[in-house]
C-alpha cells in the first residue's frame, strides 16, 4: 500500500527522521494559510499523487506551464501555484498519458541545499535482509544510476538478528564522500529510518533526493513510503492512511474481497489460484501471443462468492475479450471452483469466451460440473492447452 509525500513524512518524523517542516492543503486558500505558519521566505509547493517525477512533470491544462513541484517566494505565490495544480490532470513518466488529477498539495518550508544525494531501505528477496541502498545521485531515477553508473549505487545489507550498526551508517557515509558533523547526522538518520521501516512493516522507504544543507544537516526532501500489505492486519492506523481516489477503481474493488488483483493492458482476463501460478499463467499467454489483462490471485480458500467477485471485476474490464481460469485444488477444491464459476457465469451473463483449466483435488467432479452447466465453457487439459485455446478465442474475436 502506498500513501503520499506528507503523510509518509510525518509517519517518519515521529520516529525521529529529520524532514522540513510543512502542512497539506486541499484549496488554494488552504496552502496560502499553510505558507503563514512557516518562516519563508522561500516556500516549496509539491502536487501529491502516487507517482514519481512530479517536478519534470506537465499539467494536461497547461502542457507548456510547470511542473507538479515549484519554488516560490511569497504567500500570494504559494496560492497562485496551488490554483495551477489542485484539480488539474498532471501527467509524469510514472502515471502514463492518462495522468492523475491532484486533490491535494504540500506546502513546505525552503532549504538551503548543498548537495542531493539518494537512500533507500527495501527488502532484498536474495539475501533475505533489508538492504540500504545510497547514491552520490540524488534527484534521478536509480533505475537509470542502476543501468548507466552502476559503481555509485552502495548497499549495506543488515542481519535482522542485529539489526542497523554505526558500521553500516560509516561505511555509506564515507562511500557518499560524507565529512565531519554529516556523517553523524547521517548515522542518525538512517537508524531512525531503519526503526521506522522495520516498527511499520514497510515494503520499501525512498528518500529522493536526501540532502546535505549548508549547515551540514542530513534532511529528507521527498519521502516515498510504501507498506506490506499482507501486514496491514496489525497496522489499522496506517489502513486508514490509504487514498482511494490513487487506486483504479477494480483494484480498490477486488480490496474489498480480499483478492490479489493488478490491472494490465491486455485482453486476457486471468482468474488463477496461487501467485506463483498466476505469473506462469500470464507468462504462458504471453509466450502464445496474446497479452495479459489482469494479475488476479483468488487464494487458496477460494469460496463461490469471492470467484463471482472476480469474474465481475475482470468482465468490468472493456478491454477484456476472454477469460481463462486456471485452478489447481488444494485447499480450495475444484468442485467448489466449478460450482464458483457456473454461478458466476449465470449471474453475470458473461458474453466472452472462458477457457477453464483444472487440476488438483476433485478435479474429475470439477469437470463433470462445468459440463452439465449448459455453459458454452471451453475446457482445457493442461496450462499450455489453456493458453492455445484462450488465445484462439481472442484473435477469432478480433
Amino acid at each position: 500500500m502506498n500513501i503520499h509525500e506528507y503523510q509518509g513524512k510525518e509517519l517518519l518524523r515521529r520516529y525521529g527522521v529529520a524532514v522540513l517542516d510543512g502542512h497539506v492543503a486541499w484549496t488554494a486558500e488552504e496552502a496560502a494559510e499553510a505558507a503563514r505558519k512557516l518562516p519563508g521566505p522561500v516556500y516549496v509547493v509539491k502536487s501529491q499523487i502516487h507517482a514519481g517525477g512530479r517536478g519534470a512533470g506537465r499539467f494536461k491544462e497547461d502542457p507548456n506551464g510547470k511542473g507538479g513541484v515549484r519554488v516560490v517566494k511569497s504567500v500570494d505565490d504559494v496560492k497562485a501555484a496551488a490554483e495551477a495544480m489542485i484539480g488539474k490532470t498532471l501527467v509524469t513518466k510514472q502515471t502514463g498519458p492518462a495522468g492523475k488529477v491532484v486533490s491535494r498539495v504540500y506546502v513546505e518550508d525552503g532549504c538551503d541545499i548543498k548537495r542531493e544525494l539518494y537512500l533507500s531501505l527495501l527488502v532484498d528477496r536474495d539475501s533475505s535482509r533489508i538492504v540500504i541502498m545510497a547514491s552520490t545521485e540524488g534527484g534521478m531515477e536509480i533505475e537509470e544510476v542502476a543501468e548507466h553508473n552502476p559503481e555509485k549505487i552502495l548497499k549495506a545489507v543488515v542481519d535482522p538478528a542485529s539489526g542497523v550498526s554505526g558500521f553500516h551508517c560509516r561505511k555509506l557515509a564515507f562511500g557518499l564522500g560524507l565529512e565531519g558533523k554529516q556523517v553523524a547526522s547521517f548515522t542518525k538518520f538512517v537508524t531512525a529510518m531503519y526503526k521506522a521501516f522495520v516498527e511499520l512493516d514497510c515494503a520499501i522507504v525512498e528518500i529522493n533526493p536526501l540532502v546535505v544543507t549548508g549547515a551540514g544537516e542530513i534532511v529528507a526532501l521527498d519521502a516515498k513510503v510504501s507498506f506490506d500489505d499482507n501486514a496491514l492486519f496489525r497496522h489499522k492506523d496506517l489502513e486508514a492512511l490509504r487514498d482511494d481516489s490513487e487506486m483504479d477503481p477494480k483494484e480498490l474493488e477486488a480490496v474489498k474481497h480480499d483478492l490479489n488483483y493488478v490491472a494490465l493492458d491486455g485482453e486476457i482476463g486471468c482468474m488463477v489460484n496461487g501467485a506463483g501460478l498466476a505469473m506462469a499463467t500470464m507468462d504462458i499467454i504471453k509466450l502464445y501471443g496474446s497479452s495479459p489483462a489482469n494479475f488476479l490471485d483468488v487464494g487458496g480458500t477460494a469460496t463461490a462468492e469471492r470467484v463471482t467477485e472476480a469474474f465481475r471485476i475482470i468482465t468490468s474490464d472493456s478491454n477484456v475479450k476472454a477469460i481463462l481460469v486456471n485452478i489447481f485444488g488444494g485447499i480450495a477444491k475444484c468442485d467448489m471452483i466449478a460450482n464458483g464459476i457456473v454461478v458466476a457465469a449465470k449471474n453475470l451473463t458473461l458474453s466472452v469466451p472462458l477457457v477453464v483449466r483444472l487440476e488438483g483435488t476433485n478435479v474429475d467432479l470439477g469437470k463433470k460440473i462445468l459440463a452439465e452447466s449448459g455453459l458454452a465453457i471451453i475446457p482445457a487439459d493442461n496450462l499450455a492447452d489453456a493458453a492455445e485455446k484462450v488465445v484462439r478465442a481472442v484473435k477469432g474475436a478480433n
